[in-house]
C-alpha cells in the first residue's frame, strides 16, 4: 500500500522530518519526507496497510511538542515499489499550499540547558546552544523552505561532529537547521563603546560582571539588541534614562530565576506559569512590599515587567553574580525598530552603552519581546511578539475571504486572516518615522511569504492620514485588491467577536484615540456588532480638548476643558502653572480661550477621561509614553474603596461624565487620592457596564465583551464582569489578541473580511 501525505500547520523548524523519519522507521515503512516551499511537509511511505494507518494515526498523535498539524491530507493508492528505504529528502521549492508557517522563536529545553552545565558536554558553555527543540527560528528565516541554506546559520558550515549528529537519527539534533558548537558555530564577543574587540576569554560573563559594577552593556539577542544594566543602581538606571530620553517608561528586567522574581514580587500560579513557557514573555507583576529594587524601573506603578532568561547567553550572564535581576530594555532610538546590526548598534548606542556583548550571526527578522499580564486568572497579551509571532490563532469559523490587516499608527501590527487561522506579526511599533514604516512594510510582505497567502482584500484604519491606511492603499493599488477602512473601535469589537467565534456582540470599546465615522475623536464606546455590520450604540459623554493633541500629552488641559465653571476651577488650574511648558502665561491663554467658548475639539475617550482625573488628583501632569497617566491612575487606586456612590445617568446615546468629574474635584482636598482614583474607575466601568447590559438586553445580544487600551485595567475589567454576569450575559475579553492596538490589524481583517464576503 502507499499513502502521499502534506502536512501543513506548524511543521518545519520543529522536529518534524526527524520525527517522521523515526516513526516511519519504526512502522517498517520506506519512503521519504520533505519540506516544501511553502511550509507545509510532503510524506510519501509505501509498506503493508496496517501499518500505514497507524502510522498516519500517530502522526498527529505523536507529532513534537512545538508542532502544530493544522490539516493533514492522506491519498492513500496501491505501492509502486519506488523506494527500498525511509529518507529525509532534498526540499521541494512547491508553493501550493497556503497557511503554514514556520514556528516562533523557542526558549532554551531542558536538556540544552543540562548540556550547558556539564563540564564533559561538548558544548560546556556555548551561548548558542540549541537543538530542534528550542532556539531561534522566526528570527533565522530569510526564505522557505526552512533549510540551513535559507537560514542566517548558512554563514557557519558544520564542524565534523556537529555534521555526525545532524546525520544521526538517534541524536537530538538529527536534521536540527540551527546546529552550532564553539568549534563552527557563532561566536560571542565583548567590545568596547566604539566597538574595538577586548578579546576577554569569558566574555559573557565578564559582561555580567560589568551590568553588576554599574556599567551599561548593549547586548544582541535572537531578534535584536538589549540595553542592560544593574537592577539595584539608581544612579545608572537615571544615567540610561537620561541619555534615552526616557524619563518615566517603564524598564523590564530579566531575573536570574522564579527565586528572585519572588524576593521582590508577588507571583501567582498562572503568572508563573506564563513566565517559563517556552515564550518566555514579560510579564507585569505585582510589586511585594518588599520590593528592593530600584525605583526607577518603573516609577509610580504597582507593576514591574519580569522574564527569565531565554538563551544559554542569558543565562550565563547570572553566573558570577548576586545581582537578582538586569534591566534589559530593547535597543531602539525613540519610535524607531529595535537595532539588529552590530554596526548600526555601535554607530547609535556608542554614546549610550559603556561596552557591546556581539554575537556575529546576522539577525533575519527583528523581534521585540512579548509582553503578558495575568488579570482574573485570564493571559491579556499587551504585545505579541517574540515567541508567539508568527505561530497562528486559530479561530472557531473558517473565513471563505483571505484578508490583510494593517492597524492604527499605534502598537502596530500585521495581520492575515488565512480560512480558520489568523497569523499575526511581530511588533512593529508606532508607524511615524521612515525607518518604521519601512520595517511594517518589509515584516508583512515577509509574513505573506511564509504564509503564501493569495489575498483578497485588505483592511484598514478608517483614518485617511495613517501611514498604514497609506500603505494598505498603495499596496492595494500594486497588486489590485480592494480595500476596506474599518472604524477603529469597530476593529476591536470585531476582532474580539471572531477570537470568541461569536455570531453578535454588546462590545465596550475604550482607549485614548480612534478616528470616527462622525470625523471625530472616539475612544469610549459601546458597539454593537454581527454579520451585517457594526453599531455605534453609544458612548462617553464628548469633552473639549483645549489645544487639540496638546491635551493628549499634558492632562492639565483635559482637565480644564471639563471643569471649566466649576466653582474655583480657575484658581485651580492657576496653582498648577509649574507644571506648564509656559506657565502663567500659558494657564492665562487656556482660560481666556475657555472662558470665550470657543468650539474646541472634542473627544468620547476613556483613556482621555482617565488622563484628567490623574491629573486633577496631582497623580501625573504629562503623558511621557502610552497610557502613563491612566497606568498611574490604576496603581494609586489599588486597594481604594468607591467614595462618590454615583447612579450612572445617561442622556440618550451619552453616558455622562461631568457630574463625576463635579464630585472628585469637590473632594479632592477631604478624600485620598487612592479613593478617588478607585471611585472615578469605579463610576466608567459600571456606566459602561450598565449601558452595554440594557442595550444587549434590549437586542437580544447575550455576549458583552469589553476591549481597548483600557481593558488592561484589572480593577474596570473586574467591575465590569461582575455587573455582566450578575445580569445573566456571558462576559468576553481579548485572550489571545491584545486588547490595545496591537490588535487592531486583526479586528481590521476580521471587519474587512465580513464586508468582502457581502460584496
Amino acid at each position: 500500500m502507499r499513502a502521499e501525505v502534506t502536512a501543513t500547520g506548524i511543521v518545519q523548524g520543529v522536529g518534524f522530518r526527524p520525527f517522521v523519519y523515526r516513526l516511519a522507521s519504526e512502522c517498517s515503512l520506506v519512503g521519504y519526507v520533505r519540506n516544501r516551499g511553502d511550509a507545509g511537509v510532503e510524506i510519501v511511505v509505501e509498506g503493508e496497510e496496517n501499518d500505514i494507518r497507524d502510522f498516519v494515526v500517530r502522526l498527529r498523535r505523536d507529532k513534537p511538542t512545538p508542532a502544530e498539524i493544522h490539516d493533514l491530507k492522506v491519498q492513500y493508492g496501491k505501492d509502486q515499489g519506488d523506494f527500498k528505504e525511509f529518507v529525509i529528502a532534498e526540499s521541494s521549492q512547491a508553493r501550493v499550499l497556503m497557511g503554514s508557517t514556520i514556528p516562533a522563536d523557542l526558549s532554551i529545553c531542558n536538556a540544552c540547558t543540562e548540556e550547558l552545565r556539564n563540564p564533559k558536554d561538548r558544548r560546556y558553555e556555548y551561548f548558542f546552544i540549541t537543538c530542534t527543540d528550542c532556539g531561534p527560528r522566526y528570527t533565522t528565516i530569510e526564505a522557505l523552505p526552512y533549510d540551513r541554506p535559507n537560514t542566517t546559520i548558512a554563514q557557519f558550515p558544520m564542524c565534523a561532529s556537529c555534521s555526525d549528529e545532524f546525520r544521526d537519527p538517534r541524536s537530538r539534533r538529527f536534521h536540527a537547521q540551527t546546529i552550532a558548537c564553539a568549534e563552527c558555530g557563532p561566536r560571542v564577543f565583548l567590545a568596547d563603546r566604539n566597538g574595538k574587540d577586548l578579546l576577554d576569554n569569558d566574555p559573557i560573563r565578564t559582561a555580567g560582571r560589568l551590568l553588576e559594577e554599574g556599567h551599561i552593556v548593549a547586548i544582541k539577542g535572537y531578534g535584536g539588541f538589549h540595553v542592560a544594566t544593574a537592577s539595584t543602581i539608581s544612579d545608572t538606571i537615571e544615567k540610561l534614562r537620561g541619555v534615552k530620553h526616557r524619563s518615566q517608561k517603564p524598564f523590564a528586567i530579566m531575573a536570574r530565576d522564579l527565586a528572585a522574581i519572588r524576593s521582590f514580587a508577588n507571583i501567582e500560579g498562572d503568572e508563573q506559569r506564563l513566565l517559563v513557557s517556552p515564550a518566555k514573555p514579560i510579564v507585569l507583576v505585582e510589586k511585594s512590599d518588599h520590593y528592593y529594587l530600584s525605583s526607577l524601573i518603573s516609577p509610580n506603578l504597582d507593576r514591574v515587567g519580569v522574564m527569565l532568561p531565554y538563551t544559554a547567553l542569558h543565562l550565563m550572564l547570572f553566573d558570577h553574580v548576586k545581582e537578582p535581576a538586569f534591566v534589559m530594555t530593547s535597543a531602539n532610538p525613540p519610535n524607531e525598530p529595535i537595532i539588529t546590526q552590530n554596526r548600526e548598534a555601535v554607530t547609535r548606542l556608542g554614546f549610550i552603552v559603556d561596552y557591546f556583548l556581539f554575537h556575529d550571526r546576522e539577525i533575519a527578522q527583528r523581534c521585540d519581546d512579548s509582553v503578558a499580564r495575568v488579570m482574573n486568572g485570564r493571559t491579556s497579551l499587551i504585545r505579541r511578539s517574540r515567541g508567539f509571532a508568527p505561530t497562528p490563532i486559530r479561530l472557531g469559523s473558517r473565513r471563505g475571504s483571505i484578508v490583510l490587516g494593517l492597524g492604527a499608527e499605534l502598537n502596530v501590527t500585521s495581520c492575515v486572516i488565512i480560512h480558520d487561522k489568523a497569523f499575526i506579526s511581530q511588533h512593529i511599533g508606532d508607524v511615524e518615522t521612515p525607518e518604521t514604516y519601512q520595517f511594517l512594510k518589509d515584516a508583512t510582505k515577509h509574513l505573506l511569504s511564509l504564509t503564501n497567502a493569495k489575498l483578497d482584500a485588505i483592511g484598514c484604519d478608517l483614518h485617511p492620514l495613517f501611514n498604514t491606511s497609506r500603505f494598505a492603499h498603495e499596496f492595494g493599488e500594486e497588486k489590485g485588491l480592494p480595500v476596506f477602512p474599518v472604524q477603529h473601535h469597530y476593529a476591536h469589537v470585531s476582532g474580539l467577536m471572531f477570537e470568541h467565534n461569536l455570531d453578535e456582540i454588546m462590545g465596550i470599546a475604550c482607549d485614548g484615540y480612534g478616528y470616527g465615522a462622525d470625523g471625530n475623536a472616539w475612544g469610549g464606546e459601546i458597539v454593537h456588532g454581527g454579520a451585517t455590520g457594526f453599531k455605534r450604540l453609544g458612548h462617553l459623554q464628548e469633552q473639549p480638548m483645549v489645544g487639540g493633541d496638546l491635551a493628549t500629552k499634558y492632562p492639565l488641559r483635559m482637565a480644564a476643558g471639563i471643569l471649566r465653571g466649576f466653582d474655583g476651577w480657575e484658581e485651580w488650574l492657576q496653582s498648577k502653572a509649574e507644571h506648564f511648558t509656559h506657565h502663567e502665561r500659558e494657564v492665562e491663554l487656556v482660560i481666556r480661550q475657555l472662558n470665550r467658548h470657543e468650539r474646541l475639539p472634542s473627544t468620547t475617550s476613556c483613556g482621555r477621561v482617565l488622563d484628567a482625573v490623574a491629573a486633577i488628583l496631582d497623580i501625573c501632569f504629562e503623558r511621557s509614553y502610552e497610557g502613563e497617566p491612566a497606568m498611574k491612575l490604576e496603581a494609586v487606586a489599588k486597594g481604594g474603596r468607591d467614595v462618590l456612590h454615583l447612579e450612572p445617568i445617561f442622556d440618550g446615546k451619552s453616558i455622562e461624565t461631568r457630574q463625576m468629574f463635579q464630585r472628585i474635584f469637590e473632594l479632592r482636598e477631604k478624600e485620598s487620592s487612592r479613593d478617588l482614583a478607585f471611585s472615578a474607575q469605579a463610576y466608567l466601568a459600571s456606566a459602561l457596564a450598565h449601558f452595554a447590559v440594557d442595550e444587549a438586553k434590549s437586542l437580544g445580544t447575550k455576549d458583552v465583551g469589553f476591549t481597548g487600551g483600557v481593558a488592561y485595567n484589572k480593577q474596570m475589567v473586574s467591575t465590569i464582569e461582575k455587573i455582566v454576569l450578575d445580569q445573566g450575559l456571558q462576559f468576553v475579553i481579548p485572550v489571545q489578541i491584545p486588547c490595545g492596538d496591537g490588535g487592531s490589524s486583526f479586528g481590521q481583517a476580521c471587519a474587512a473580511s465580513l464586508t468582502f464576503s457581502k460584496k
